[in-house]
């Protein structure tokens, strides 16, 4: 019997804020299937009604308690992944942002941990391929 497929549309953020030490990005991380802790960007599905930048800017708030503005458009990534025996192609637009408030201690439950990382270091802690990617687009941007 052929698995199940559908599409998954989400948007989600890279925030950052000034340090004295340069630019740094907010990562968030969750527990992978194997209990392997992985860092990533903040982002969610796209729902009825929503424009993608409300999206994004709701699942940051959600995700990392962090309050933010959008800067501009970073561009979209997709992937393929398996859950619960469907295969689900997601498409995920980010947009730059830049942190006006809000407290990474008020994340919510689905993120394990929210953590400030210089850009750089974020480039190489972020654990998926697609994110890394969108994290060299902000970072492009920013110079």
């Amino acid at each position: 019997m052929p698995m199940k497929t559908r599409s998954e549309f989400s948007a989600g953020g890279v925030v950052v804020r000034d340090d004295p030490g340069g630019v740094e990005v907010a990562l968030a991380a969750r527990r992978t299937r194997k209990g392997d802790l992985a860092w990533g960007l903040p982002k969610g599905v796209i729902e009825r009604g929503e424009q993608p930048e409300q999206t994004a800017l709701r699942e940051v708030q959600e995700e990392t308690g962090l309050q933010a503005e959008i800067i501009g458009p970073l561009g979209e990534i997709s992937y393929w992944f398996v859950w619960e025996g469907e295969r689900i192609r997601k498409k995920v637009v980010f947009f730059l942002m830049r942190a006006v408030g809000g407290d990474t201690s008020l994340h919510d439950h689905e993120m394990e941990e929210i953590r400030w990382f210089p850009l750089e270091r974020a480039l190489k802690r972020a654990a998926y391929r697609g994110e890394r990617e969108v994290l060299a687009r902000a970072a492009e941007f920013l110079r």
